[in-house]
């Protein structure tokens, strides 16, 4: 499977960059994942590598890459619970920081970056993200309707895209969200807010599982909740995207 490390020009400087993609020559749809915000790290690349092995381009920015390149702050090989509050001090002030005019500056440029690859074919593009990554996915599809024919977000605070960007979206959508992240009365409210935007989507509480549950290197992991991203993840991107 070949990978690279990247820079992507942007406005404010040079995000750094994973991308993952098959082997042969050929041209295939791009997929810009978001990570979430511990950022780029081995099981983000591995789960890349494993979506590029499906048939796509699979580009990863840092998106806190305006506080340095990958990591952006010094992260154990394993995320555990006694880890996780201090490292989530850490990042905390760079995603406040991250504004959703940074975000969309910033897709604009993922977005443009990704498509003028070689190995990317014509035609529209996925987004995924996890956690604030999902946020940053739904952002970005509601600012390039005409580009982004898929959205997925896991253990993403989505209901923070308000109505006005909701309705922007035309890509279909999957949202799959952790039992600790949202109550059935919450999120009643957040697909009654999908209807009205007239959006083409699925979202749901995924079983059993706490915020974080496809990260391996936490102890949120899920290998249940992980099997069943990718088992609405693949088929949505199937259905959207075109093969060559």
């Amino acid at each position: 499977m070949p990978t690279k490390t990247l820079q992507i020009p942007t406005p404010d400087g040079q995000a750094d960059a994973f991308a993952a993609f098959p082997d042969g020559g050929e041209r295939h749809p791009g997929v810009l994942m978001y990570a979430d915000a511990l950022g780029i790290r081995p099981v983000l690349r591995e789960m890349a590598r494993e979506l590029a092995g499906h048939g796509y381009y699979v580009l990863v920015p840092n998106f806190l890459y305006r506080h340095g390149p990958t990591p952006v702050v010094e992260l154990p090989e394993h995320i555990g619970e006694e880890d996780r509050p201090a490292v989530i001090a850490q990042l905390m002030p760079l995603i406040e920081a991250h504004t959703t005019e940074r975000i969309l500056r910033d897709a604009d440029a993922y977005l443009r970056f990704l498509t003028a690859q070689p190995e990317v074919g014509a035609g529209p593009v996925a987004v995924t993200g996890y956690c604030i990554g999902g946020l940053l996915a739904m952002h970005t599809a509601a600012a390039h309707p005409g580009q982004v024919a898929a959205v997925a977000g896991f253990h993403g605070p989505v209901s923070a895209c308000g109505p006005d960007s909701l309705s922007k979206i035309t890509a279909r959508v999957h949202l799959g969200h952790a039992e600790t992240d949202l109550t059935p009365e919450a999120l009643g409210e957040l697909n009654q807010a999908l209807d009205a935007a007239g959006l083409d989507y699925t979202s749901e509480i995924y079983p059993g599982t706490v915020h974080g549950f496809t990260m391996s290197d936490t102890d949120a992991f899920s290998a249940s909740g992980l099997k069943r991203h990718w088992d609405r993840l693949l088929p949505l991107l199937d259905r959207t995207l075109a093969h060559s």
